[in-house]
């Protein structure tokens, strides 16, 4: 509708056209669905070709975003473990000083 294209809205309601499905959808499946304008099928086509670049912009910023958290946990889990072994060492140092007494 924001396209200017409501006369499609009934068709692609009955055919269960929803998001996912809009995105699959080329200029054959678009005929198909009624949309005899080459001009219209043009403004669609155009429109998924926009949302499919956003989709994906947005999907690689989610994995790039995953990517960092997973280093930062291993950092964070090579620090405690540092920490634990320095710990360790100095409990043991400790209780060796203690028995050569």
């Amino acid at each position: 509708m924001s396209l200017n294209l409501e006369q499609y809205v009934s068709e692609f309601s009955a055919q269960n056209i929803n998001g996912e499905h809009l995105l699959q959808l080329d200029g054959s499946k678009l005929k198909a669905l009624g949309m005899t304008s080459s001009q219209d099928r043009a403004i669609i086509k155009k429109k998924l070709k926009e949302m499919k670049a956003s989709l994906e912009k947005a999907r690689k910023a989610q994995e790039k975003m995953e990517k960092q958290r997973e280093k930062l946990r291993k950092k964070e889990q090579e620090q405690l473990q540092r920490k634990s072994k320095k710990t360790d060492k100095s409990s043991t140092d400790a209780t060796e000083g203690t028995n050569e007494q």
